[in-house]
């Protein structure tokens, strides 16, 4: 409509100078006569050779437009849940990385806790693999390796013919003494012991008459005959409890520790006896693992071995990285500083990724978009031309500029195809809004 209107002015002031011309005799008389003629179709005018040439007006190009910050952003959340803070409000200032929107996180904590242990668990294995066997280790691997020679050994040794013969005699032995506990004493043993309990007697009998010849005297206890009732009632004491013992005979515990010797005894002979080459093969490989087993330990871990650690470690470390990058799309932060355009979150709501919550722009600088362009007016406009920029709410203020760039696909706009056309300013005004509505004059086609 504004475009019309200015058309409609230039071509009334195109007829009132022909006229006035016309008025003044400085057409030529060709021209004076189609003036003249009432509708100007009935004269036949022919040009001469000498007449001048009149070019008719080339017609303004001026578009609408409208004022856009150079800066500004349609946030939306990387991640989906539930809002749980709504950091500004329409109209906020805010500074590149601050918090506008965040959503529950409490999924994504546990899940960063994890992978932070198992990059512990996969960095502690490295570490272990690296540093070796440990002192305890080894001297656990060697003391293995040195029971399983004692094994070896004693079946090797259990396989010689005075070995046999030693293991026998000591079985006849142990079972000699069982059945001396079982049968009891004998009669002459039993006639030994009275016959000894009867000989301390007599002897305590005459030591006890020596003392009490004695007993009254001041030193009585320092004198030799004290010293020997006490040795006579000693050796007394010690027959009759010899003699008592006989008399009891053993005890459960004396027949048990006898019973198992004699058991012992006969197990070791058994095993001398049905010792095989096949046994001391096995005790042969026992002795060899045991001691692969020691120098595996002493050499340390193999190349693959660490490098398969350190790929636990990697993998460990890129899931906790995927686990923290989960996080922070929990929560939406300001890429730049600007003003907070428009907030379209409240909350308690649930957000998805790509639906845009926040709108920020960066105030601090202004460009002009105009889509107003056909493609017959566009053919004369090119990056860096010279334009000059009016506004409706700022009548007063006029501000050069030049094309900065279009956009090379046009778009239908009611059967016409229209051109984007960006003009930078040359001077910013803090006067300027986001939407205003401005014109921009490209000059004449």
């Amino acid at each position: 409509m504004k475009r019309l209107l200015i058309f409609l002015l230039i071509v009334i002031a195109l007829a009132g100078a022909g006229y006035a011309a016309y008025a003044l005799g400085y057409l030529p008389a060709e021209l004076t006569e189609v003036l003249a003629s009432p509708s100007g179709q009935d004269v036949q005018v022919e040009q001469s050779a000498t007449a001048p040439q009149v070019d008719a007006p080339q017609p303004r190009i001026l578009a609408d437009a409208k004022v856009v910050p150079v800066r500004r952003s349609d946030l939306n959340m990387a991640a989906s849940g539930i809002v749980v803070e709504v950091a500004v409000r329409e109209g906020d200032r805010v500074e590149a990385g601050d918090l506008l929107v965040k959503l529950d996180d409490a999924q994504q904590r546990v899940a960063v806790a994890q992978a932070q242990a198992n990059l512990a668990r996969a960095q502690a294995n490295l570490d272990r693999i690296r540093a070796g066997a440990r002192e305890e280790e080894i001297a656990v691997a060697e003391a293995a390796l040195q029971a399983a020679q004692a094994a070896y050994e004693r079946l090797v040794n259990a396989a010689a013919p005075g070995n046999i013969r030693a293991a026998e005699a000591a079985l006849a032995r142990a079972q000699a003494e069982y059945n001396r506990l079982t049968q009891g004493p004998s009669e002459q043993i039993l006639i030994a012991a009275r016959a000894e309990v009867a000989a301390a007697e007599a002897q305590l009998s005459q030591a006890r008459s020596a003392y009490n010849r004695i007993k009254d005297m001041p030193d009585a206890g320092m004198r030799p005959e004290s010293l020997a009732m006490q040795q006579a009632t000693i050796a007394y004491e010690a027959a009759q409890a010899r003699l008592q013992d006989l008399l009891n005979g053993p005890t459960q515990a004396e027949l048990a520790a006898a019973a198992a010797a004699v058991r012992q005894a006969q197990a070791q002979l058994d095993m001398m006896r049905n010792s095989m080459p096949s046994d001391m093969t096995a005790a042969a490989a026992q002795v060899a693992q045991a001691q692969a087993q020691l120098d595996a330990l002493k050499a340390g871990a193999r190349p693959e071995e660490i490098a398969a650690a350190e790929a636990e470690v990697a993998a460990a470390t890129a899931a906790l990285q995927q686990a923290l990058v989960a996080l922070r799309n929990t929560e939406l932060r300001a890429p730049f500083a600007g003003v907070v355009a428009s907030v379209n979150v409240n909350v308690g709501e649930q957000v998805g990724p790509g639906l845009p919550v926040v709108q920020l722009a960066d105030d601090s600088a202004w460009e002009i978009h105009t889509s107003d362009l056909t493609e017959l007016d566009v053919v004369g406009v090119t990056p860096g031309k010279q334009v000059t920029v009016t506004f409706d709410a700022l009548p007063d203020l006029e501000l050069r500029g030049t094309v900065d760039r279009i956009r090379p696909i046009g778009q239908d706009n009611r059967g016409d195809t229209v051109y984007m056309v960006v003009v930078k300013p040359e001077r910013q005004d803090n006067r300027l809004l986001w939407n205003m509505t401005a014109v921009v004059d490209f000059g004449v086609k």
